[in-house]
């Protein structure tokens, strides 16, 4: 009888304690969450998952209470209607469970591929200067497109970046604006810039007004309001951050061992209380007055160290350093999402020249690209194809043209040789042509303007291009050395004639000189290697304006693509063993001795320059001194112990 009455008092006192651990937890769990809303938050703060962030979480959770009296209109402190109240607090969850196959309509992508449509602005509505900088990336992207009709992305010109109530760069009556825009559509394929939302002392993240199915890309999001692959985290951005170009990174040049007198350094302010205060607190108690405590951070060996470091600089400059870069990589990130099948790896995206250059549109496999062969264990291409832009009338044998085009079929790495006919003329009869052991195909072109040297044919067959003026002089033997050097440098353009620029400080401009220097920073493509991609970089990535300018002045277009290359690889070209007679060879040939010797020739391209610099926010070409010959070139040795022995006699 002792025995059931023990067992029966212990099994109640147990009951109990199971429904108070129950009561209990239920209520700490909703006062912790209630006092998360309470607690203040900086602009610049981090976002970490709170502990119960890891426990599952169920569709029917009840959603956080907050008083209605604590909640307020988004313009002013008028007192709102319960109902007012309610639909202001559910703003924040009302499309939380969105993603790309709920919320996005991807027909209107697949008919016109991923264009960008930017609503007009209207007149009088205030606009900052950071959200004009994001705007106008978009409308100079190759994104960009001003009919809706065939946009498959739409984003606000409505100001929506600093949605703090407290801030003078804050919009009003956002919320009627928005709905009353005849393509909004509940949101459904719009994208939402926003870095700044709530205000003191909650700082929610509702920026003031229901965004119905649009996207974010948000800085400062929490993990709990993040919906993964629909929004984008997008760093936080002063107002003084570069339009385009940017700062290079702080790592100038590379310390071995890479030591330093501080372990580790974090930016930004301590928070005892609210969002981000856990890591940020954390954090100060790594250091104890004098050194740094967690033995993790010495742990790390120095090549490891110094190879993050390295890696820090490349992603900055590929991504961060200015606004127009955050935001392509954003349409870059929502546009691998919308096709899967041609969206970017890690190793794109990590690794130089990044996944802004790398346009999967051109190819899935990295092997196409002149930057992985390394990566893969691939050798370089083993032939090229000669591209001979012609712009002058067949009418002699003699003429420089054929005399190159047998030069360069000769050559034991050519695979064909294309003769683009940009001239006014009709196509020679086939007779005219020269007979080679490889084939020749002539492509007339149908705007004949000189940016179409430059499109990506698909009459080319190899990945390495010779591209060549019609009035270019080089011998076979040339030509095969270049080739070789270039296959030790696929990246970059190989080639013969150089020129360079420099700033000039009395007209305050960049300016461009073919004088015979000891450096150089451009190769003219009217004789030199690259590989194919840059053909459609330069058709594809460059904004229809250069290109125009470069038609309607028939000029720069060499200049354009060095700048390209440049930009894309952050290295200089490559130029091979001097030929000075090059110029004076170039000068004497009828065809194009009127373009080189007029005077506006000139100062054309001194214009071009500094058009080129504007657009790429900086300047991305490199001086080099780097000048490659063939070995025992000059050296007084037997001609016969010589590989290139003909260069020498030129």
């Amino acid at each position: 009888m002792q025995a059931k009455k023990r067992y029966f008092i212990l099994l109640s006192a147990g009951s109990c304690l199971a429904l108070l651990f129950y009561f209990g937890g239920l209520q700490f769990r909703a006062s912790r969450s209630h006092s998360r809303r309470e607690e203040p938050r900086g602009r610049n703060g981090l976002h970490r998952p709170s502990p119960d962030r890891f426990w599952p979480r169920f569709p029917d959770a009840l959603r956080p209470f907050v008083p209605w009296d604590q909640l307020e209109n988004e313009d002013s402190g008028v007192h709102a209607s319960p109902r007012q109240k309610r639909d202001a607090n559910s703003s924040l969850y009302k499309g939380k469970k969105c993603r790309m196959e709920s919320c996005f309509d991807f027909t209107l992508c697949k008919k016109n591929g991923f264009k960008v449509y930017v609503y007009p602005q209207q007149k009088g509505e205030k606009i900052a200067e950071s959200y004009q900088n994001i705007l106008a990336a978009i409308e100079g992207s190759r994104f960009y497109t001003s009919d809706p009709s065939q946009a498959c992305l739409f984003v606000l010109s409505l100001d929506t970046l600093d949605r703090d109530q407290l801030s003078p760069q804050y919009v009003h009556n956002l919320r009627s604006k928005v709905q009353s825009l005849h393509l909004w559509n509940n949101g459904r394929n719009h994208l939402i810039f926003n870095l700044y939302s709530g205000t003191w002392p909650d700082y929610t993240e509702d920026v003031g007004f229901d965004i119905g199915q649009a996207m974010l890309a948000k800085a400062s999001i929490s993990t709990e309001n993040f919906r993964p692959n629909f929004d984008v985290s997008i760093p936080l951005f002063s107002k003084d951050h570069p339009r385009t170009g940017g700062e290079r990174g702080f790592l100038k040049f590379n310390t071995i061992p890479p030591l330093r007198k501080y372990m580790l350094v974090f930016k930004g302010k301590r928070y005892l209380t609210g969002i981000g205060s856990d890591t940020r607190n954390a954090l100060y108690h790594v250091h104890n007055g004098e050194d740094v405590i967690p033995s993790t951070i010495r742990s790390i060996h120095q090549d490891k160290i110094l190879a993050l470091r390295q890696q820090t600089q490349f992603l900055w400059e590929a991504y961060f350093s200015s606004v127009e870069k955050i935001v392509l990589t954003t349409l870059e990130i929502i546009q691998d999402r919308i096709f899967k099948h041609i969206s970017r790896n890690s190793l794109i995206w990590n690794k130089h020249p990044g996944g802004l250059f790398v346009l999967p549109q051109y190819s899935s496999y990295l092997g196409d690209f002149p930057y992985y062969y390394a990566n893969l264990g691939l050798k370089p291409p083993s032939k090229f194809t000669a591209v001979i832009h012609a712009v002058t009338p067949l009418v002699s044998q003699s003429q420089p043209v054929l005399k190159l085009l047998v030069a360069a079929a000769k050559s034991q790495y050519c695979a064909q040789i294309i003769v683009l006919w940009n001239c006014d003329k009709p196509l020679p009869a086939k007779h005219r042509w020269p007979a080679t052991a490889v084939p020749v195909i002539v492509i007339e072109g149908e705007s004949k303007v000189m940016s179409s040297r430059f499109l990506p044919y698909d009459n080319i067959i190899t990945d390495a291009v010779l591209s060549l003026d019609e009035d270019t002089v080089l011998s076979t033997t040339e030509v095969d050395f270049a080739f070789t050097v270039w296959q030790s440098f696929p990246e970059r353009i190989v080639g013969y004639p150089a020129r360079s620029h420099f700033w000039d400080n009395s007209k305050e401009r960049w300016g461009y000189t073919s004088k015979w220097t000891n450096d150089y920073s451009m190769v003219l493509t009217g004789a030199a290697i690259y590989h194919k991609y840059y053909h459609y970089l330069y058709t594809h990535y460059l904004p229809a304006s250069l290109k125009n300018m470069v038609d309607q002045l028939a000029n720069c277009e060499d200049i354009l693509m060095n700048f390209l290359v440049s930009a894309v690889t952050k290295l200089p070209p490559i130029k091979v063993t001097q030929k000075k007679q090059y110029k004076e060879t170039m000068m004497g040939q009828t065809s194009r001795a009127s373009r080189w010797a007029d005077p506006d020739h000139f100062a054309q391209r001194q214009s071009c320059m500094n058009t080129f610099a504007s657009w790429f926010g900086y300047m991305p070409l490199i001086h080099s001194q780097m000048r490659l010959d063939p070995v025992l070139f000059k050296d007084q040795v037997s001609i016969l112990r010589k590989k290139y022995r003909d260069i020498e006699r030129l």
